[in-house]
């Protein structure tokens, strides 16, 4: 039996975010110190960093005083879009995915589970969607201080 769960790749483009947010004074910030402070491989980084690119979260420069940066503030990314780049979709239950859509489950009109996975779906959201990459700065920086190095 599988729970609904983030992937490694959803958690890690999250921590990539506030890494960059938590490291923006210094300039663009080079993949290898991301990876360290992270513990996150360089290859596994570079895979999160080229979707986070794409989708014009993240900017790169390339060159000895290269590396990446936010494309934009900290209050512009919430976790549920990043988790839905890299996720694709937080529904706990497909028929949600399915349904609304061109494509309509069969057992939607009279399936009596199809609201409890709704509001699970609901809840989800209601809290990734409302948690910004500048809100974990605040919380990292309240922890550890704006100074030191916040690790996982």
């Amino acid at each position: 039996m599988s729970a609904m769960r983030i992937s490694t790749r959803g958690r890690y483009a999250v921590r990539v975010m506030l890494d960059l947010a938590l490291h923006s004074r210094e300039g663009y910030v080079k993949a290898n110190q991301i990876a360290k402070r992270q513990g996150i491989s360089e290859k596994y980084l570079e895979q999160i960093i080229a979707v986070l690119n794409k989708a014009g979260f993240v900017k790169s420069v390339r060159g000895a005083q290269g590396g990446y940066c936010l494309a934009g503030s900290p209050g512009d990314y919430t976790v549920g879009q990043i988790l839905r780049l890299t996720e694709g979709t937080l529904s706990p239950a497909p028929c949600l995915d399915e349904c609304g859509g061109d494509r309509e489950c069969e057992r939607f009109s009279f399936c009596e589970t199809a609201g409890v996975w709704k509001q699970v779906a609901d809840a989800v959201s209601g809290v990734v969607d409302h948690v910004t990459i500048a809100d974990l700065v605040k919380s990292a920086e309240s922890k550890a201080g704006p100074a030191k190095d916040v690790q996982k």
